[in-house]
């Protein structure tokens, strides 16, 4: 997992200035992706596989077409680290791969 080095609030608005849909909410970021709900399946499994070998784990949340990624480093306190934000844009670049897949 990236640094556990606590963000100032600066530093987290200046991240997701870089990160289009993400948005903070308390100590955690979330974003919600409109996706088909089996490539959002494919994708959970990516992102659980990811996330795995990074250390570093979001909470995610299944709906019929809508998929909800919430960020927090729990070894840190449940607060926002640089590693929350590493692990935003892969999961944007999982995301994004997956609503790219064909239905069949």
């Amino acid at each position: 997992m990236g640094a556990l080095r606590l963000l100032s609030d600066e530093d987290i608005e200046q991240e997701l200035a870089g990160l289009p849909g993400w948005e903070r909410k308390g100590d955690e970021i979330t974003r919600t992706y409109e996706i088909r709900y089996h490539a959002a399946v494919a994708a959970i499994v990516t992102i659980a596989d990811r996330s795995r070998r990074i250390h570093h784990h979001a909470d995610l949340d299944l709906r019929i077409d809508h998929l909800r990624a919430s960020i927090t480093t729990h070894d840190a306190g449940h607060r926002l680290t640089a590693a929350d934000f590493d692990l935003a844009r892969r999961i944007d670049d999982i995301v994004a791969a997956h609503q790219a897949l064909p239905l069949d």
